[in-house]
């Protein structure tokens, strides 16, 4: 196709080649053969290493500029290096969502001829936070600067926050309420935002006029600036050492590596064969303010996915049968499809640190169009795409470790991340200054459960493998709220052999302000979306937001008398209604609702993960130390898990073996009882499909789906031996 060698070609011309090899060969951009790591795997190996260093200690340096709690306290970042046609090398810790997706945002400055207008020079910045173009939602802004050495583009460097603050409809940097692109926030689309290495002014300007919080945006700016040159003026002073020539083929030949080693531990840990799962995600807004009228207030989602691992080692994930896009903040696009396929491998296979655009390369994601994974509208919003990337990659994880175990790698299962909320908040801090940001202590909810062990507890959620919920007195300077207390949910985890880990929740006194608004994102309404495994229950969801407006805590304090520091474990009366006097609110899923003023209290809780095997195998000595700790209730370990407690001399809770012995072969008698073929089930619902006797956003869910899918439309009818088109859409062409 082209005669000229690579270095001369012009970008595009160069993108267009890379891919055409891949086409032809197979190959990442034609590498039939490891050629430099065989002459010299010791050389090969310390450049690979040394090129992730770069970019760890380029993202440490950035998070200590930043004045960003979310990105300094919490680690909301990343950064990496590319080749000139963009495609990643090596990445740093933390986000690893954004792998592919600045990639995306890269080649698609090349696809869009930037080399002519608005030119690619040295010094240039460009920066993006569109997620048609490159990345997963309006808040991670990603910035990438060229790298050229004595007048050749060799590589870019990119690195990405997390932005508190968006300027959104709602304050915050997920925008709950945005049911359009219009309503999303600031948006940087791919712009040449800075010159000789500086920000333009304009930029910041635009920045400052924009956001009710400009100070986060743009020191975090400053910040990836400060990691990408970073990184450039180590990638230039590697190439003296190394060669140009050397650099450029050993570059590709990091990614082509990364493709073999993914397809290679694919084949090592997993079983070939086709893997299906489901999960939904439910979302009930009716009555609350600021809802707008474009979508449904109350919906519920399908997410259908069917994972095919072949011999070779290539995954694909297929989600044919998921619902269309919508009228609400919660729409992917391919971009953050990828990201979340990029972060579930970097927890599960990928995990030395050393993953690249190769592990892409051995992957297949197939999103049909129109759905919520692949919007064919590009005015659509995507404030809070994670609301629906984590129950779906959650099942990606459960159908992984699936294969894990049938392979015999037991201890590599893993129950699946958890869809945990965030608040978002805005109004007058304390200081008398408008204010608006995420709180990102949600970054440190409960996991899944294992296969060898419980969840972890307070410490997990799947975009962020460091996860993180920053300190305490980090969050009070920058939001006008004071702790009143963190404390672990008991029973928050999903039942199992091994439990979910448990989740916990914050109460914060209202502090010093006459107007907060207060809202929370990204958690399914009445929907268990953090499923379990092997018999493992789903952990718990219907999430209660408590408040007390017009508190007397003041009085109370004032007093010395002693304050309720979480709601406790009645589920009748909250500590909150039997110590603080009030006006006692509790809201049921999303918290959107008028704004509070000094004195009112917030209570928010966060999400624990699923469990994992029998719960009547669970090992009573642990559960004893898990109700002695809070983590469980004496209720559940009886009626749940079939563990009979009782006392010993100091008072603490103890396991009776020979009762939970009797107790639990009571419990199997009971299930036995009440057990039917599954035959006879199957003819009992049948007669509600037919009827289509379900609730009413169940059927607008299946009539969706059947709309879009002829292939999900052919398996439910084969499955319930109905046709399906006739019973949700009546009157619809077969």
């Amino acid at each position: 196709m082209l005669d000229k060698p690579a270095s001369a070609l012009r970008l595009r011309e160069r993108l267009l080649d890379s891919q055409r090899l891949m086409e032809e060969t197979g190959c990442y951009d034609g590498i039939t053969e490891l050629t430099l790591r065989n002459q010299d795997p010791l050389k090969f190996e310390t450049l690979h290493t040394k090129l992730r260093a770069y970019c760890v200690s380029a993202r440490e340096m950035a998070r200590r500029i930043s004045a960003s709690p979310g990105v300094r306290e919490v680690g909301e970042m990343v950064v990496a290096i590319y080749t000139p046609e963009g495609d990643a090398i090596a990445l740093s810790n933390g986000i690893m969502v954004h792998v592919h997706t600045m990639s995306r945002f890269i080649k698609w400055m090349i696809k869009k001829n930037y080399e002519e207008n608005p030119r690619i020079r040295e010094g240039d910045i460009f920066a993006n936070n569109d997620a048609f173009i490159g990345t997963v939602q309006v808040p991670d802004v990603m910035d990438v600067v060229p790298i050229f050495h004595e007048g050749t583009l060799v590589g870019w460097a990119g690195a990405v926050c997390h932005e508190l603050e968006a300027g959104g409809i709602t304050p915050g940097g997920d925008v709950c309420l945005a049911q359009e692109r219009f309503t999303e926030g600031l948006f940087v689309c791919a712009e040449k935002i800075g010159e000789n290495d500086e920000i333009r002014r304009d930029y910041v300007i635009r920045c400052e006029r924009n956001l009710r919080m400009p100070i986060y945006w743009v020191l975090d700016e400053k910040a990836k600036v400060a990691s990408c040159i970073d990184m450039r003026e180590s990638v230039k002073q590697l190439i003296s050492e190394i060669g140009l020539d050397y650099w450029m083929k050993v570059s590709k030949e990091f990614i082509e590596e990364g493709r073999r080693a993914q397809l290679a531990r694919t084949r090592q840990l997993t079983v070939p064969g086709i893997y299906r799962g489901h999960t939904f995600y439910g979302h009930v807004t009716a009555g609350k303010p600021g809802f707008q009228l474009l979508g449904d207030p109350d919906w519920l989602y399908n997410i259908p996915i069917e994972m095919e691992i072949t011999t070779d080692g290539k995954i694909t994930m297929d989600f044919e049968g998921t619902q269309p896009w919508g009228y609400h903040s919660m729409n992917c696009t391919p971009a953050g499809m990828d990201g979340g396929m990029f972060v579930t491998l970097t927890q599960h296979m990928n995990f030395e640190g050393l993953v690249n655009d190769g592990a892409w390369m051995a992957t297949e994601l197939k999103l049909p169009h129109g759905t919520w994974t692949n919007p064919d509208n590009e005015m659509v919003a995507t404030a809070t795409s994670w609301a629906l990337l984590l129950p779906a990659y959650g099942v990606f994880q459960r159908l992984l470790s699936r294969s894990f175990i049938a392979r015999g790698f037991v201890e590599e299962a893993f129950v699946g991340q958890v869809n945990s909320p965030m608040i978002e908040m805005g109004g007058e801090s304390q200081y008398g200054t408008p204010f608006g940001m995420a709180h990102f202590e949600c970054a440190a909810a409960g996991s899944g459960a294992l296969a060898i062990k419980d969840g972890l507890d307070t410490a997990y959620v799947g975009w962020n493998p460091e996860s993180d919920m920053g300190n305490i007195e980090v969050w009070e300077q920058s939001m006008p709220m004071v702790y009143i207390g963190r404390s672990i949910v008991p029973n928050s985890g999903g039942a199992g052999k091994y439990r979910g880990g448990c989740s916990f929740v914050s109460t914060w006194l209202i502090n010093k302000t006459p107007h907060l608004r207060l809202h929370t994102s990204e958690h399914s309404s009445r929907v268990f979306d953090n499923g379990g495994t092997c018999g493992g229950y789903p952990a718990p969801t219907c999430q209660k937001h408590r408040a007390v407006r017009n508190s007397n805590i003041h009085e109370l304090a004032a007093r010395g008398e002693p304050l309720a520091h979480a709601p406790g474990i009645d589920p009748h009366m909250s500590d909150y209604e039997k110590n603080i006097g009030g006006d006692h609110v509790v809201v049921e899923g999303p918290y959107i609702t008028s704004p509070h003023k000094e004195g009112d209290i917030f209570s928010h809780s966060y999400n624990g993960g699923g469990g994992y095997g029998d719960v009547l195998e669970r090992d009573p000595i642990k559960t004893a130390w898990d109700v002695e700790n809070g983590f469980l209730t004496r209720e559940a370990a009886d009626q749940v898990f079939g563990i009979v407690l009782k006392d010993d001399e100091d008072g603490y809770p103890k396991a009776d073996i020979d009762a939970t012995v009797t107790r639990r072969a009571a419990m199997r008698k009971e299930r036995l009882a009440k057990a039917i073929p599954v035959a006879d089930w199957i003819a009992a619902e049948r007669g509600r499909v037919e009827k289509a006797d379900f609730a009413p956003e169940v059927k607008k869910m299946y009539a969706s789906a059947i709309k879009l899918s002829s292939r999900f439309t052919k398996d439910f009818s084969d499955f319930w031996n109905v046709d399906a088109r006739s019973i949700f859409t009546p009157g619809a062409k077969p």
